[in-house]
């Protein structure tokens, strides 16, 4: 049958996967995809250290196409390798990068792990990111630990089908852990976002139109001086020519100027008024100021020769 073909063709290809994943643990493996061409099957392995993969003189993948020739049976297996433009958003890379330090330090140090490649994804450009840890790490009952960070979409479209997922596993001598990575990644538009246009884009994009038209540069002109006129608060209803508006508007400059001169010698003679009030207060305040100092001076002397009187009855008595 014909379903049967497909579906031994997946299971085929979902066992070279899984196979080559564990060949190359702690080698930065992303993912594999198989492509058929004419001459044989082409398998290409994404990963972050393409050194690596590929071994002293090719070594690592002349081993790997002897065992998918003799093991799986492909006739002539092709094995090229793509490198990873930004691994940290990669969820497999990143699963992977986990287990190897894991298995490299133990899992008493899984909180410095978690935060590291957290803040790791985050300076990568990713807009949320969340890190699971189910285990023993490193008591002798099983948790899990949340590393999350930025904005993550927990429900919806978004979360289903935009967001990146991978659950891997490292086995270690205490026991296995599982490692659940989820990124969500710079390229996904929400739905929610909005953005406001300046008048200055707005002017950009009518620009463009014009020129993909190919309209004359006189009509364009044209435009620019209806688009002006509207400005200034004209009247639309009026149909008037263009000879029109330029003697309307030299007779405005005429008037306004007119207006600036008269404005200037009106100003000029409130100022001077101005001055005059202000010198007539100030001496104003300065005769009053010298009356009430005067005023003072006979108070105090009424009140000095009054204590010297009594002073001298005093004496006599």
């Amino acid at each position: 049958m014909i379903e049967r073909q497909f579906v031994s063709q997946k299971v085929k290809e979902y066992q070279i996967q899984e196979y080559i994943k564990s060949k190359l643990i702690g080698a930065g493996y992303s993912h594999t995809e198989i492509q058929r061409t004419p001459l044989g099957e082409k398998i290409i392995i994404y990963t972050a250290r393409p050194g690596l993969v590929v071994g002293r003189k090719g070594e690592n993948i002349k081993k790997l196409t002897t065992v998918l020739h003799r093991r799986f049976k492909i006739e002539n297996p092709q094995i090229e390798i793509g490198e990873l433009d930004n691994p940290m958003l990669d969820v497999n890379y990143v699963v992977d990068k986990i287990s190897s330090t894991l298995l490299r330090f133990g899992s008493k140090r899984f909180k410095s792990i978690g935060y590291k490649t957290l803040q790791e994804i985050i300076d990568s450009g990713a807009l949320g990111a969340e890190i699971v840890i189910s285990g023993k790490v490193p008591s002798s009952r099983a948790r899990s630990w949340r590393f999350k960070a930025g904005l993550l979409k927990k429900s919806g479209n978004i979360s289903q089908n935009k967001i990146k997922k991978c659950v891997g596993t490292a086995n270690l001598k205490s026991g296995v852990i599982g490692i659940k990575v989820s990124i969500m990644t710079p390229d996904i538009i929400l739905p929610d976002r909005i953005l406001i246009l300046d008048k200055e884009t707005k002017v950009l994009v009518e620009k463009k139109e014009i020129d993909s038209e190919n309209v004359d540069e006189n009509k364009v002109k044209e435009t620019m001086k209806t688009k002006t006129i509207k400005s200034e608060n004209v009247d639309e209803n009026k149909d008037l020519p263009e000879a029109f508006y330029e003697k309307d508007s030299s007779k405005s400059n005429e008037k306004t100027e007119k207006k600036d001169h008269k404005e200037t010698t009106e100003e000029k003679e409130e100022k001077k008024v101005r001055r005059k009030r202000t010198t007539l207060k100030k001496n104003t305040t300065e005769k009053v100021s010298e009356e009430n100092a005067d005023k003072n001076e006979k108070k105090d002397l009424e009140k000095m020769n009054d204590s010297e009187l009594s002073g001298e009855q005093n004496e006599k008595v």
